[in-house]
């Protein structure tokens, strides 16, 4: 099972279904993600390689996710 972003990737789902597990990416975003490492957004997460994750990792940690974005969306609602 793939751990991205402190998250346990569901390893029978699409590569792009799959990323929408974590906080803060949807199906645009984890496609934008697919497309910008290369990796083929039908592609199986089980079937994704080390480097493939390791890209992914990469792309992910250039967003605001998880524990972050709620952090910024409590703070943000209690400044209203």
């Amino acid at each position: 099972m793939a751990r991205i972003a402190g998250i346990n990737i569901p390893p029978h789902k699409h590569a792009e279904i799959g990323l929408t597990a974590i906080f803060g990416i949807g199906r645009t975003r984890a496609r934008k993600i697919c497309e910008a490492t290369g990796i083929d957004y039908a592609k199986k997460i089980k079937d994704l390689t080390d480097a493939d994750l390791e890209k992914i990792r990469d792309q992910i940690a250039l967003f605001t996710i998880e524990g972050d974005l709620r952090r910024e969306t409590t703070m943000n609602i209690k400044r209203l």
